[in-house]
C-alpha cells in the first residue's frame, strides 16, 4: 500500500491520545506511511510514525501564526496523498491544500462554537460574536473538504455534508487496558478516588475537592494532569478537602493504568457547559475499561450510558454534597461498587473501544486512497 499520510496539529502535543497512540499507530500498523507534524523537541520516529518537531510557542498567537505557517511548510515538503488535520486554526491551510489537488481530512474533536462560549481567556463580551463567527466560518470552510471527523454525534450533526461526515468516538484502547489489575476492585477499605484528565474550573474540579469536606471515611483522591490557568491551582490548594488530595501532575499516557489498577472509582464532574452537554469525555470509558465505578455528571447521555451500563451514579455536579453522598454511598456497598466495575468493563469489552472504531477510520483512508 505505501500511501503517505500526512498528520497536523498546532494545539494537541505530538503523543496526543486520539490523534497519535489512536489514529497515528492504525494507519501505520494498516501500511500507511504516517508522518505527524507538531509541536516537538525533536524529530523523531516512535511506533512507525515519524514525528516532524516544530518549536513550542508558549502565546496564542506565536501559535496560531508561527507555528502553523511552519506546520505549511513542513506540510508541503511532505507530499503526502492524504492530510489529515486536527485544530480548527489549521482550516486555512486545508483549504490550501485542498486547492493544490490534496485529498484533505479535518479531525472535529469539540465543538467549537460551544467551547468558545466557556473559554476563560477570552472576555466574556467578545465571546458570543466570536462563537458565532467561528460557526460560519468552520462551517463554510468544511464544504471543500474530503471528509469531516468528528469524535461525537452532536458535533457530527451541525455538519450539512452527506456521506462525508463520519463519527469516529475516543472510546478505550483494549490492548493497553487489557493489564489491568481489577481483582481488588471493591474490596479496599481506604477508598481512592481518581481524576485523569485537564484541570480546569469549567471540569468541576474545586467541587469535587469541596466534596472531600464532607466525607469522613478514608479517602483519598488521585488527581492527573495540568491545572489550566496555573494559577487556578492556587484556588484548589486553598480548599480544606485537599488536604485529602494526592496530586501527581502530568503522567505519561503508558503510565496511567497502572493508577487505575490502584484506584476504587473514577470521577467526572464537568459542569453543566454547552460544550460538556453531549460530549462523551474519553476519561468517562477510560474509567469502565480499568473496571472503575464512576461517578458522573447528570446530562441526559451520559446517564443514558452508565444507566444502561449498570456502572455507576449520576449527580448535579454544581453540588459538592451530591457528590459527597455518592462517595459515601459507594463506600459504604463495596459489593456493588464491585459490581459496577465489571458491569462498565463489560460494556467497554464487547461495546466502547477502540478497536471497533478504529475500523470506522480504516474505511475512510480506503475511500480516499
Amino acid at each position: 500500500m505505501n500511501r503517505k499520510v500526512c498528520v497536523l496539529t498546532s494545539v494537541h502535543q505530538p503523543f496526543d491520545v486520539r490523534i497519535f497512540h489512536k489514529q497515528a499507530k492504525t494507519l501505520s500498523k494498516a501500511g500507511y506511511d504516517v508522518t505527524l507534524i507538531a509541536q516537538h523537541k525533536q524529530n523523531e520516529t516512535m511506533d512507525g510514525v515519524k514525528i516532524i518537531g516544530l518549536p513550542k510557542h508558549h502565546s496564542r498567537f506565536d501559535r496560531m501564526t508561527r507555528t502553523s505557517f511552519g506546520i505549511f511548510r513542513l506540510a508541503l515538503k511532505q507530499k503526502a496523498d492524504i492530510y489529515h488535520f486536527h485544530d480548527p486554526e489549521l482550516i486555512p491551510i486545508g483549504i490550501i491544500l485542498k486547492l493544490l489537488g490534496k485529498k484533505v481530512i479535518y479531525d472535529v474533536h469539540e465543538d467549537l462554537p460551544k467551547q468558545i462560549l466557556s473559554k476563560y481567556y477570552i472576555p466574556s463580551w467578545q465571546r458570543k460574536p466570536l462563537a458565532a463567527f467561528f460557526k460560519l466560518a468552520e462551517l463554510s470552510a468544511s464544504k471543500v473538504f474530503d471528509y469531516i471527523i468528528t469524535a461525537t454525534d452532536s458535533i457530527q450533526e451541525k455538519f450539512n455534508k452527506p456521506g462525508k461526515v463520519i463519527v469516529i468516538r475516543n472510546f478505550p484502547i483494549l490492548d493497553i487496558k487489557k493489564n489491568i489489575d481489577t481483582s481488588h476492585k471493591g474490596l479496599s477499605n481506604n477508598l481512592k478516588l481518581i481524576y485523569a484528565g485537564g484541570l480546569t474550573e469549567v471540569r468541576g474540579i474545586a467541587q469535587i475537592v469541596l466534596a472531600l469536606e464532607y466525607v469522613n471515611n478514608n479517602v483519598e483522591l488521585i488527581l492527573l494532569g495540568e491545572f489550566a490557568p496555573k494559577e487556578y491551582v492556587n484556588k484548589v490548594r486553598r480548599l480544606k478537602g485537599f488536604g485529602k488530595v494526592r496530586y501527581l501532575g502530568k503522567v505519561p499516557f503508558e503510565e496511567v493504568p497502572k493508577y487505575y489498577s490502584s484506584a476504587d472509582i473514577g470521577i467526572v464532574c464537568f459542569l453543566p457547559e454547552r460544550n460538556h452537554i453531549k460530549a462523551m469525555p474519553n476519561k468517562l470509558f477510560e474509567y469502565m475499561a480499568a473496571g472503575l465505578p464512576v461517578i458522573a455528571s447528570d446530562f441526559p447521555l451520559w446517564k443514558k450510558i452508565i444507566d444502561d451500563a449498570g456502572c455507576g451514579i449520576c449527580i448535579d455536579p454544581t453540588d459538592p454534597r451530591k457528590i459527597a453522598e455518592a462517595i459515601l454511598f459507594l463506600s459504604n456497598n463495596p459489593q456493588l461498587r464491585k459490581q459496577m466495575g465489571e458491569n462498565g468493563r463489560k460494556a467497554v469489552l464487547e461495546k466502547y473501544n477502540w478497536e471497533r472504531e478504529s475500523k470506522k477510520l480504516l474505511t475512510v483512508y480506503e475511500k480516499l486512497s
